[in-house]
């Protein structure tokens, strides 16, 4: 707690950073929410992307994403939804242009997602990241103290918005599996903060004296070591995907790295700051006992 003001100052850079990059850059949405069609082809050897673009800017494919996918032998080639031509056949045109050019290549998968789904997964993907918030703010709110839960709330927002600002500054490919990354980002960071703020609450019970601040950096002292080895447990397995895992679930897995790191600092640094600054205090923690109630000594 006697580094917060430092720590704070450096979330709300962070923060502030993170959104100023979205609004600038926007985020890399994947085929699953603009729509269009999605083909991986494979080569036998090294291909440069140039060529793949020129083959298809000939042929008539001006707006088309192309890029290496795993290896330099791999090839993802996005197109968005055309209005004068079905996804199917866009695939088999795509495949004519390139086999023409090259005819060892091979087609491995095509996918296809209609401009109407992309949209509602989209709106659909938002609205499941607030109402995990609102329900969020609501438990906190019933088992520890409103004060707690607008720390905590504010503490996962902040998990997000880093999150979020990573992938937009690096344009890496934003897709429904980055989505279920950022709700997994929400429960862990949201487990380890319940966790301190449990430890706090206990002790705001039992220490006698002390301030709050005390109390409170007491707390996340004592609950320090759990939630550095759970974070670095989870780490070497979210790094072995990343590395090993190929690049299906590359983004996934660099989510899930950048949401532990982040959510770890803010559950140690951040939430109970934000609940500290908001007035928490004893009295807000301590059981209240009814009034006229006598303890029977009766053996």
């Amino acid at each position: 707690m006697g580094k917060r003001k430092l720590a704070m100052s450096v979330s709300l850079v962070l923060v502030i950073a993170s959104l100023v990059t979205l609004a600038v850059r926007g985020l890399s949405f994947g085929i699953d929410f603009t729509g269009g069609t999605l083909i991986e082809v494979a080569y036998p050897e090294a291909v440069e992307l140039g060529g793949i673009r020129n083959v298809l800017d000939d042929a008539g494919f001006t707006d088309v994403q192309v890029q290496h996918f795993g290896t330099a032998r791999d090839v993802l080639i996005r197109i968005a939804p055309r209005a004068d031509k079905a996804s199917a056949r866009l695939s088999e045109d795509v495949m004519a242009a390139l086999g023409k050019a090259d005819p060892s290549v091979e087609k491995r998968r095509v996918e296809f997602v209609g401009p109407q789904v992309g949209g509602e997964l989209a709106e659909q993907g938002g609205l499941a990241v607030l109402y995990s918030l609102i329900g969020i703010l609501l438990y906190v709110s019933l088992r520890f103290e409103y004060r707690f839960s607008l720390g905590a709330v504010a503490a996962l927002i902040h998990d997000v918005a880093i999150t979020l600002g990573v992938f937009s500054l690096l344009q890496v490919e934003f897709d429904l599996t980055v989505l279920a990354a950022i709700l997994a980002v929400i429960g862990y960071s949201l487990n380890d903060t319940i966790v301190v703020f449990d430890r706090i609450r206990e002790n705001f019970r039992k220490m006698r004296k002390g301030s709050p601040e005390q109390i409170m950096n007491a707390s996340i002292n004592q609950t320090l070591s759990r939630t550095l080895m759970t974070s670095g447990t989870t780490m070497l397995v979210l790094i072995a995907l990343f590395v090993f895992g190929g690049e299906i679930i590359h983004s996934f897995a660099l989510a899930l790295i950048v949401g532990v790191f982040v959510g770890t600092y803010s559950s140690i640094f951040v939430a109970g700051a934000l609940s500290l600054a908001l007035g928490v205090s004893k009295a807000d923690l301590m059981v209240l006992e009814k009034e006229g109630t006598e303890v029977d000594t009766t053996p």
